[in-house]
């Protein structure tokens, strides 16, 4: 779920309503209204039982655009009797904030509460967020900030702690028929679309509520003569949305947490398409490329040591041809990994071994593996005793190369998958030496 907007029989229209935004026609006149986010309205839910028990406490709502997050905020200051102040964080400085304030505290005077209303919250920076503290503890003011960030990374721990996260989720697509439905009771029409070009028209708005109202607005105010427009018809005349994706925030981890787990989960099928998500957003081809070429190292390793170079190709390709005909290499890389053999033993291991070089610190190697130059660092046992691999029976020693104050640690542990499989054969065949020799 997701957004805002009234349910009901539309009121006789003025002239003057006519021209007012669908959206606004049609924003919710009770928190009952509202389509979607049951997860924070129902009953049950977080704001449902706050109401109920008459206790609302600072909110921070983060969610995409166009999932009512103004709107809810508005219909709080209602559902309690609070005098409602919006202000937005992008046109907001520290002397618009101070009136705020000020005009509040008159109004707590007064006998009347605020409920502030900060969009992009998360804009403030931290001094700022941190003025709010003392007007949220003394009651002034009863916080409700909106972010498309997420709130973790973007808002102070001393604001987050005073506050209740709420996740506000974008429409799906039944709920954008509901909304589209009431834009026709208020309209007295119906959209001149078929079908599959009804559906079209949805998947074009995104999840974001606000934006099919604006293309509903659009395509009632096309002249068709009656007859329906199918996809190809709403195509001409309408261009679809761009996705949202922000290669600073949160859509860029998202989707490239989703394409690595997608290449670990060996689904290719997945992975391509989070990585065309990515490429359609804006993303630098380069970065996917080096990003593929980690996992490739992280999640296949020794399993398949093909697959390193299968990445180093692609990118060089990239490099070479450019966009687009370069991310066609790519495309064909995270195939590649998502059908390979999937290890992480060498990772592992690896950070393994930097955990036990910080603990060891300065031990230094045993004397029998450093090289001896001088007389004097032969005097002092350098070399002494060094078997030579070589000269051993089956070209093993078995001697310790670890600091002779060290545990033989076990680091590398080869699972039975791909190339892998072949190591661990040498690895057990290895060991049965050592402990043979030893």
């Amino acid at each position: 779920m997701a957004d805002l907007f009234d349910s009901g029989d539309p009121a006789p229209k003025t002239q003057a309503e006519g021209h007012r935004p669908l959206a606004d026609r049609l924003r919710p006149k009770s928190l009952g209204d509202v389509i979607g986010q049951e997860q924070v309205l129902g009953d049950e839910a977080p704001l449902g039982v706050m109401l109920a028990a008459g206790s609302l406490g600072s909110l921070i709502f983060w969610g995409p655009p166009g999932v009512g997050k103004t709107t809810i905020a508005r219909l709080l200051a209602d559902e309690t009797d609070l005098h409602f102040v919006q202000i937005s964080a992008i046109f907001s400085g520290v002397a618009d904030l101070k009136k705020v304030f000020q005009e509040a505290r008159h109004r707590r005077q007064n006998g009347q509460g605020t409920l502030l209303f900060v969009d992009e919250i998360h804009r403030f920076n931290k001094a700022q967020q941190d003025g709010f503290l003392p007007y949220m503890e003394d009651g002034t003011i009863l916080l409700v900030g909106a972010t498309t960030e997420n709130p973790s990374f973007e808002l102070n721990a001393a604001l987050l702690s005073r506050s209740q996260v709420l996740v506000l989720t974008r429409l799906v697509l039944s709920d954008l028929e509901r909304l589209a439905q009431r834009a026709e009771r208020e309209m007295d029409r119906a959209l001149p679309l078929d079908g599959p070009a009804r559906e079209a028209l949805l998947e074009m708005a995104d999840g974001d509520g606000r934006a099919l109202l604006n293309l509903i607005e659009q395509i009632a105010a096309w002249k068709v003569e009656g007859k329906k427009l199918g996809v190809d018809g709403l195509s001409t005349r309408l261009m679809r949305r761009a996705a949202k994706y922000d290669k600073s925030g949160d859509e860029h981890y998202n989707l490239i947490s989703a394409l690595h787990k997608s290449v670990r989960g060996s689904d290719p099928d997945a992975a391509l398409y989070w990585l065309a998500r990515m490429l359609t957003g804006g993303e630098d081809p380069r970065y996917l490329a080096r990003r593929i070429t980690r996992m490739a190292v992280e999640d296949i390793g020794l399993a398949d040591t093909h697959a390193h170079r299968v990445c180093l190709d692609a990118w060089e390709t990239y490099e070479r041809l450019g966009s687009p005909e370069g991310e066609l290499a790519l495309g064909q890389a995270v195939t590649y990994l998502a059908l390979a053999p999937k290890s992480n033993a060498g990772y592992s291991a690896f950070k393994a071994a930097m955990r036990e070089a910080k603990k060891t610190g300065s031990e230094p190697p045993p004397k029998h593996i450093l090289n001896a130059p001088t007389k004097l660092m032969k005097d002092e046992g350098y070399g002494a005793g060094y078997a030579y691999d070589h000269d051993a029976e089956d070209g093993f020693s078995g001697q310790n190369y670890f600091p002779e104050t060290m545990k033989r640690p076990v680091l590398y542990q080869p699972v039975e998958r791909g190339f892998e499989r072949e190591l661990k054969k040498r690895l057990d065949y290895f060991a049965k030496l050592r402990a043979k020799r030893n």
